[in-house]
């Protein structure tokens, strides 16, 4: 818990330190995309970090993932998001493991606007290539802008090939749920839902998860940092207690 106050303390603390000019695209949400791309020929570079905490059957571990995406502005609907490295730490019983996973590339088609139109709308579909992972991924992506407030939902189906020639087959269906204030032009805070459904060998469901918690972002000249943390609202022994996320982008 302890790393995720610091987290939203980082958040705050630049708030309140950095200059209001702001010309960076802002992600609101750590865990829900919102329905608008990237301005056309805009770029980019956003670093994501997520915190799992595992606890339970006397076995606790903390695994940090990290992201690092290139985010590329097409056309004024397409944008186009390259992830150049996808890879992990895990602390386990004193013993720590850096394990790399995977690149990956992904593209956001908007369909309507959240202000102008009666639902914002895009389409997402990302691939994911590693030794041992092949991965596609597809989500219906909505949101709506009322004045301050912002409502973002995402419904995503993953199917996932792991291990040695890839023969394990599974899918995780997955819902995010984000709402969001804007207190100023700089700083928003707000909370996010977060509902994920795995289908090992896609049999039946399992390991139906909830997580819900708060959220914060700010931006500051051409950058952005925003934070989530999510807490475990079910009791599934085998999933994230906390998972929290950090990501800070920059404009070029």
């Amino acid at each position: 818990m302890k790393i995720a106050r610091l987290i939203i303390a980082a958040v705050l603390t630049a708030s309140s330190l950095l200059p209001a000019t702001a010309t960076a695209g802002q992600r609101r949400f750590a865990f829900t995309y919102e329905a608008t791309t990237a301005a056309k020929g805009s770029l980019e570079m956003e670093n994501w970090v997520t915190w799992q905490a595992r606890r339970g059957s006397g076995s606790n571990s903390n695994e940090f993932d990290f992201r690092h995406e290139l985010e590329l502005g097409l056309t004024e609907h397409l944008e186009l998001g390259l992830y150049l490295s996808d890879w992990s730490i895990t602390r386990s019983g004193g013993h720590t493991e850096t394990v790399w996973s995977n690149v990956a590339a992904e593209f956001i088609y908007n369909l309507t606007n959240p202000t102008t139109d009666t639902l914002g709308s895009a389409l997402y579909l990302e691939t994911q290539l590693g030794d041992e992972l092949f991965a596609l991924e597809a989500k219906l992506l909505l949101q709506k802008n009322i004045g301050p407030w912002l409502l973002a939902y995402n419904a995503a189906l993953e199917a996932r090939w792991e291990s040695s020639g890839y023969r394990e087959q599974n899918g995780e269906f997955q819902q995010t749920l984000g709402i969001s204030y804007q207190i100023n032009p700089r700083f928003t805070i707000g909370a996010e839902l977060l509902n994920e459904m795995d289908f090992v060998d896609w049999g039946t469901a399992s390991n139906r998860t909830l997580y819900i918690g708060p959220n914060a972002s700010v931006r500051f000249g051409r950058a952005f940092a925003t934070a989530t943390v999510l807490f475990q609202a079910t009791d599934i022994e085998d999933e994230p207690k906390v998972q929290s996320r950090l990501i800070f982008g920059i404009q070029f």
